[in-house]
């Protein structure tokens, strides 16, 4: 007996479908609406179970495992994001990653409206990515920038002077992704189109997967959505890393490129430094009647070493010197802690 099915019976097969059955099909894929964005959950009951729906059309790029380190990553990058934007606008900044898709660039670009899209170059890694933020959102943090209240202005353009303030914020959005992203690749990422038009951003074919990190922005009362969509197309070249065992093993490894940052910021940083030549006791009654000209006995001889503090810890001895006018201090040795 031929186990194998004709073409004719696989035709028959296929038009037994009713239209009831394909409107069934149809309705198990519902749509909901989160801060203005569509979202779709593919799922449905059968047996007690939780099955989720895979449609062929659209194939995952990412596994699960590597869709958990991308989340971990752009945690780290809410985290790093929040702290740039709370000390550029001295004001509290609530950043939470919620949610990450692979979709069809076409249906990224038709969820969103209203934003400022701004492209990005991930350089080392080829091709392009995208920026996204709401304008109201925008607008209120600018507005902070500007000493105001963060009020919302409902407008879809930049004036001069609010687009370098934009180029700020977008900038420190940069760092943190750069910083977040340290420990699977060192990346530069960089603004290739800033305020770019929706109508132009054509930086894959529109059938291509992207990955698309959604995030919640909270300014005090102002609540609003930005968005981060990066094609599968980029991040292949680096889609090994992104096994959650190989980003740990990873992240314990001493970064070169973050110890040179690290290293170049705290060379620049200003210390107090303060010579202690001794110390003496006094009664309060002896102190309060102190006047110019009068001399303290120090608990130290004018042969010992004196030390030189940074901050409150004494680092060094050694003893004061002339320089021509002024006093100065030799170092002669180093305070081991």
């Amino acid at each position: 007996m031929n186990d194998m099915l004709s073409p004719e019976e696989i035709e028959a097969l296929l038009s037994s479908l009713t239209s009831e059955e394909r409107a069934t099909d149809d309705a198990s894929i519902e749509r909901h609406i989160s801060g203005g964005r569509s979202h779709s959950r593919r799922s449905e009951s059968s047996g007690g179970r939780e099955v989720q729906l895979y449609d062929f059309r659209r194939p995952d790029k990412l596994s699960k495992e590597q869709v958990r380190t991308i989340q971990m990553l752009h945690e780290n990058f809410s985290r790093h994001a929040s702290g740039a934007f709370a000390a550029l606008l001295r004001t509290p900044i609530h950043i939470e990653l919620t949610s990450i898709e692979q979709k069809p660039y076409e249906e990224y670009l038709k969820s969103i409206n209203h934003s400022l899209f701004t492209i990005l170059s991930l350089s080392p890694l080829t091709g392009q990515a995208i920026f996204e933020i709401e304008f109201e959102l925008l607008f209120s943090m600018i507005d902070k920038m500007l000493g105001g209240f963060g009020k919302a202005i409902k407008r879809t353009a930049l004036t001069d002077i609010e687009r370098p303030l934009a180029t700020e914020l977008i900038h420190r959005v940069l760092n943190a992704l750069k910083t977040a992203w340290e420990a699977v690749a060192v990346i530069q990422p960089k603004i290739e189109v800033p305020e770019a038009s929706a109508q132009f951003l054509n930086i894959v074919p529109s059938s291509e997967i992207v990955i698309v990190m959604l995030f919640e922005l909270k300014v005090g009362n102002q609540k609003g959505m930005m968005s981060l969509c990066i094609p599968y197309l980029v991040l292949k070249p680096i889609a090994v890393k992104l096994a959650t065992q190989k980003w740990t093993t990873l992240g314990q490894k001493e970064n070169p490129v973050t110890k040179e940052y690290l290293s170049a910021h705290v060379c620049k940083t200003s210390v107090h430094c303060s010579v202690r030549l001794g110390t003496t006791k006094l009664k309060m009654r002896d102190f309060i009647r102190l006047e110019p000209g009068d001399v303290l006995i120090l608990d130290q001889t004018v042969e010992e070493d004196a030390f030189l503090h940074i901050g409150d810890f004494p680092k060094f001895t050694g003893r004061a010197v002339r320089i021509g006018k002024k006093l100065g201090f030799q170092i002669t040795g180093k305070i081991k802690e």
